[in-house]
């Protein structure tokens, strides 16, 4: 067994000051290590998945991420890892926790996963290893993991038992908040057809100069449209993990507070990890600009319609602890809600025309290219 602070502390001094996650009884200890440490930052996500995506967006900031989840977890993190720290590669330490570990009593719930933890890890191709038992395991394991990433710029696991690390109180009652800040709330509609997403986009380049903005597209068209229209050195076209743009967005934004991130959502992705807009309201700043796109269907799969026409996503955002919130038909909107100063994240639920340009191509550059380009182009590096 080891105390929190003889890891937390060893992976310090290789650069691990971000950590995001889901807790876990198993990994009480280091959350409430890491919380009480004001010069560690903790995330806490609404999934695991979106834990993984903050952590990469801090790595592509220039922070080297810690992930923790419980193994029941991994399942929702298996679309970022396989999809965006894979394709993209990024180097992230994994440390998922063994529920229902073969030969201990657990509960129910954790008897299947149990048994396929190593072998879900191996199917994803990212290595793995037993989490150290003892402090002079400790320098090793890190050093593996660490040599592993700088070589592959991929993920690298460890997998927790029960009991490896000792209790750890915590003198924090709680996560950081907002308390009652209110919303700026503003409409902006008007009786014309719907703007095209050819057209807004262009709006949205004209108005982030790529010294002081990054622009990350959701998967789809969007990203493909916006590289049609101009494929800048400050752009991220993610390519899948359907959903995970908004917390990738957050873990650059929280990584480097120089940069304005925009942040280009589709109604169907924010459907799909609606979680994140809490987590964005948590602890977003006002570097975070969050644009979602509502044609009301899933435009690159068949236009097959989405349930976005029932839900007031501008309400949600205002509700999660934005501190602006604009809807409408009116692109417009985006004039004031990027110029706007306010002091926490802001938002614009701007409803679009379905259907894109004819021959919309493809990116003709590999998403690891890109995301060299934009690291060189922001002034980060590979980490690790």
């Amino acid at each position: 067994m080891i105390e929190a602070n003889e890891f937390i502390e060893a992976a310090r001094k290789l650069g691990f000051k971000r950590y995001c996650g889901v807790p876990c009884s198993f990994l009480t200890p280091f959350i409430n290590y890491v919380i009480d440490d004001n010069n560690l930052d903790y995330v806490s996500s609404a999934n695991e998945g979106d834990a993984l995506a903050t952590a990469a967006g801090a790595v592509i900031g220039g922070q080297p991420s810690v992930v923790m989840m419980q193994n029941s977890g991994l399942g929702n993190a298996v679309s970022p890892l396989t999809s965006l720290a894979w394709v993209f590669r990024i180097p992230l330490l994994l440390i998922t926790t063994h529920r229902g570990q073969p030969g201990l009593k657990d509960e129910p719930q954790h008897e299947l996963m149990g048994q396929i933890t190593d072998k879900m890890l191996d199917t994803m191709r990212i290595p793995w290893e037993i989490f150290p038992k003892s402090a002079v395991e400790i320098e090793p394991s890190l050093k593996r993991a660490a040599t592993w990433m700088q070589s592959n710029q991929r993920p690298y696991a460890l997998i927790m038992h029960k009991g490896s690390v000792a209790e750890h109180s915590s003198a924090t009652a709680a996560l950081p908040g907002r308390g009652q800040q209110r919303c700026e709330e503003k409409t902006l509609y008007n009786d014309r057809e719907p703007a095209t997403r050819h057209e807004v986009l262009e709006r949205i380049i004209a108005r982030t100069p790529e010294d002081r903005y990054v622009v990350i597209a959701t998967t789809g068209y969007t990203g493909r449209e916006l590289y049609a229209l101009a494929d800048r050195a400050n752009h991220l076209y993610m390519v899948g993990s359907m959903g995970c743009a908004s917390s990738l967005g957050l873990g650059l934004g929280l990584a480097r507070p120089d940069l304005k991130v925009v942040i280009i959502d589709g109604d169907g992705a924010a459907l799909m990890r609606m979680g994140n807009f809490s987590t964005i309201g948590t602890y977003g700043g006002n570097n975070i600009i969050h644009i979602l796109l509502d044609n009301e269907v899933h435009d690159s799969t068949g236009a097959q319609a989405t349930v976005s026409a029932n839900v007031h996503f501008a309400r949600i955002a205002s509700a999660c602890g934005y501190s602006l919130s604009y809807e409408g038909n009116d692109p417009d909107l985006l004039d004031d809600l990027l110029a706007s100063v306010t002091p926490g994240p802001r938002f614009a639920h701007l409803k679009i025309r379905a259907g894109t340009i004819d021959n919309l191509p493809r990116p003709a550059v590999t998403p690891d290219q890109v995301l060299v380009r934009l690291m060189q182009h922001i002034g980060s590096r590979h980490v690790l």
